[in-house]
């Protein structure tokens, strides 16, 4: 059974009618590597309704940042968007996940494909100088239906091009390409189609995909899981097996199924449709 600390809401942002962020209190003793995901919830009933939310922070940082989509119905969600400032929130104790660097084998470029929420752990291992130390370039590669639900990942690399040291690491080697799928503006198109027709390489100006020294990262929709799976294998690059074996690439294992996941303590978390749990 997982343990929990009470935390509290420090900031509550609403991107959109579907997106929002939160950001709390984070344990002194709390450790986590850049791309895990925790359990988070709130009491209600008497019993803890909790599910996985990838974070969104460094790992330096002295607070936690996670996205959200809105679940109307939802048994966590639903109750979640609407809390405010200083309202106490459960965070588990121990992160866990599959989205880490370490489990990918070495390489010169690092691809991250994420969809919705899914950009949460990406924005953690983008201010993560182990990042640039493994990678000569990383690639962000952020899709949505609309630039609205695009906002939450602009927002992150805003701040990171703000602060003056990480955007002195990333300069030249951080590359973000927002795409979305239904409004002219920006790139247009999935998120795995830009990169099997190869426009993306094109519109970034950078060299094809190459199996022997890409490296990939996947957290979003099913659908964009599955078809970035695909594309991958049939190019010749594996992924990760298991924690602690790497691979070409990396998913979160954890996050399979369900809209919006809400579970009882101790239950095995489920991720949305729109990835806002990795």
């Amino acid at each position: 059974m997982a343990t929990y600390t009470t935390e509290h809401v420090i900031d509550v942002h609403h991107w959109s009618d579907r997106l929002f962020s939160f950001t709390t209190t984070r344990a002194a003793g709390l450790r986590f590597e850049s791309g895990q995901f925790l359990m988070i919830g709130l009491e209600a009933r008497g019993r803890k309704i909790v599910r996985a939310y990838s974070i969104a922070s460094a790992t330096y940082e002295e607070h936690l940042e996670f996205y959200s989509i809105k679940v109307p119905d939802g048994p966590l969600t639903s109750r979640l968007q609407h809390i405010e400032r200083d309202a106490p929130i459960l965070v588990s104790s121990k992160p866990t996940g599959t989205l880490v660097l370490r489990d990918l084998k070495p390489g010169k470029r690092l691809f991250m494909l994420a969809t919705g929420t899914g950009v949460a752990p990406f924005l953690s291992i983008v201010k993560d100088p182990e990042t640039y130390e493994q990678f000569e370039q990383v690639v962000l590669v952020r899709g949505a239906s609309t630039n609205a639900d695009l906002a939450c990942g602009d927002g992150g690399i805003e701040r990171l091009l703000a602060d003056p040291y990480l955007s002195d690491l990333a300069r030249g080697r951080l590359l973000d390409y927002p795409s979305v799928t239904r409004e002219p503006e920006r790139n247009r198109g999935r998120v795995t189609t830009a990169i099997d027709t190869g426009r993306l390489f094109d519109d970034l100006g950078i060299a094809p995909l190459d199996p022997e020294s890409d490296r990939f990262m996947i957290c979003g929709s099913m659908r964009m899981l599955s078809d970035a799976r695909r594309l991958l294998d049939a190019r010749g690059l594996s992924v990760s097996p298991q924690i602690g074996v790497p691979g070409d690439y990396v998913i979160e294992r954890a996050f399979v199924e369900s809209f919006d996941g809400a579970v009882a303590s101790g239950a095995r978390p489920r991720a949305s449709a729109w990835g806002a749990a990795g």
